[in-house]
């Protein structure tokens, strides 16, 4: 049972570790994400007309919230032709997750 126990919380320790390393602090950002994040919190003006439409997290890599807790917004990519890949997700509780690979991986924002 001690055993067990260790293990236990051995496994949250590692599972802190892997979130605590996912975060990026808002410097480290890319320019164009930065500029997003100021654009969110002015209240726009956006540059793209899908930029503030609900997130529904479909892929479940952010935690669980009720659908419209999350919205989405683009972060330009110079040289693209389209919205590209780079998003930033703003929670309700001003939360913000940065992707730069169209939602398979997400990093919270630290401000």
């Amino acid at each position: 049972m001690k055993s067990l126990r260790v293990l236990l919380l051995l496994l949250v320790a590692i599972a802190g570790a892997a979130l605590a390393a996912s975060d990026i602090p808002a410097g480290d950002l890319p320019p164009e994400a930065r500029d997003t994040l100021r654009l969110i919190a002015s209240g726009g003006p956006f540059l793209y007309r899908r930029d503030g439409v609900v997130f529904a997290n479909r892929e479940h890599r952010l935690p669980e919230r009720p659908r419209g807790y999350y919205r989405e917004y683009t972060v330009p990519t110079p040289g693209a032709r389209d919205r590209g890949a780079r998003r930033i997700i703003a929670g309700a509780s001003r939360e913000y997750y940065y992707t730069g690979d169209h939602y398979r991986t997400f990093r919270r924002i630290r401000e």
